[in-house]
């Protein structure tokens, strides 16, 4: 819809005004967000997926809210944050994703400032599972912990951060060796039954101990990295996922930024980047991973997108109940991801990206061995 506006003598005169080098930046920088805004309406809505046999409806893509104040380098500016979570919601996603490890305790309270407005109408995840008493709460350095008082003491401080009654999605960040899994379950049985979590979600745990929990407390959806140059998953438990009707919520679907094409071999990382420890993003890694990037920007160039929109657009064509959750600090990376959501790829698409991955060899660990060894237990 377009509208006709007279600005009148004064609007003459800013635009006159405008016309001052030393003004037309400041007018760019309040211009494009703007037309951002503009990409989509004030509450359209995006395709609903449920994950699995729960009834937790959410958007088709999430969004990942870590690296807003954790990991990716240094913390962004919370009032931009505030506004990219808001302008989320604005475009139809109602399913976040955050962690009381992410700062720690930063992320949360992040989250739950900026949906407060939208208490109701969206759908916060949240995690425990590391022990944050020491003087390194990073994870990785700071070990596990979840004992039952640990557990409970956590969703208390959650609640409060999160500005909830009720966290919808609760996830066991990592599985902790010393606490049967049963036990662990079970805890989050008692806080359900109390009100004070709706769903209960694993991260990062093998299909066996999946199993198990499930056969306390119905598990309603499993998040784990899951992308292009993370097929692992496709091994053993997506298809238990399939058996026990359970959601899946791959994070890092864009390999950690790597498959948009913006990370080049040559590309440094701040101390603070977590990439900066990752074998996958060293300079020979990277160099020999590119014909991943060169494969999506292929079908991209096919389908007038990007390489981003392809690698999410490969996600969600994957199951119906995959709900990728890409992370961004962007507002235009945010409206890109969730173009992803209309792009429809063709049976012979997606054999096509299949024939080609599968004749690239991924090079490069994905975590340094200390933080993999947390994983699949």
């Amino acid at each position: 819809m377009t509208y006709a506006v007279n600005f009148g003598e004064s609007g003459k005169n800013f635009i006159e005004i405008g016309k001052r080098p030393k003004v037309q930046g400041t007018m760019l920088r309040l211009a494009v967000p703007l037309r951002q805004t503009e990409f989509r309406s004030v509450g359209e809505t995006m395709q609903k997926r449920k994950l699995g046999n729960s009834n937790l409806e959410v958007s088709a893509l999430g969004l990942g809210c870590m690296g807003m104040s954790f990991s990716y380098g240094p913390p962004a500016d919370k009032q931009e944050m505030i506004s990219l979570l808001r302008a989320a919601v604005e475009r139809g996603v109602t399913f976040f994703d955050t962690a009381e490890v992410y700062g720690p305790f930063a992320n949360e309270e992040l989250v739950g400032e900026a949906l407060a407005p939208f208490r109701g109408k969206v759908v916060i995840a949240t995690k425990f599972g590391f022990d944050l008493s020491g003087s390194d709460t990073r994870p990785g350095a700071a070990g596990v912990n979840s004992r039952p008082e640990q557990i409970k003491g956590a969703v208390e401080g959650s609640l409060k951060r999160l500005k909830v009654e009720s966290i919808d999605l609760l996830y066991q960040h990592r599985v902790d060796p010393n606490v049967p899994i049963e036990d662990v379950a079970g805890t989050v049985k008692e806080l359900i039954r109390a009100g004070k979590v709706k769903h209960f979600g694993m991260s990062e745990a093998a299909a066996k101990t999946i199993r198990r929990a499930h056969a306390v407390q119905p598990v309603t959806a499993v998040q784990s990295e899951y992308s292009l140059w993370w097929r692992k998953p496709e091994q053993e438990l997506i298809p238990m996922l399939e058996e026990l009707r359970i959601g899946f919520v791959p994070y890092s679907p864009l390999g950690k930024g790597f498959l948009t094409g913006a990370i080049k071999e040559d590309a440094k990382f701040d101390s603070s980047d977590f990439r900066s420890k990752l074998p996958r993003f060293t300079p020979d890694a990277l160099k020999a991973n590119q014909g991943l990037v060169d494969l999506l920007g292929k079908i991209a160039q096919k389908k007038k997108a990007s390489p981003a929109q392809i690698a999410l657009a490969w996600l969600l064509a994957q199951k119906a109940w995959i709900v990728p959750i890409p992370g961004t600090t962007k507002l235009h990376r945010l409206d890109e991801n969730i173009g992803a959501t209309a792009i429809q790829l063709t049976s012979d698409d997606l054999r096509e990206i299949e024939s080609a991955s599968s004749k690239i060899k991924v090079e490069g660990a994905r975590y340094p061995e200390a933080i993999e060894r947390m994983t699949g237990l």
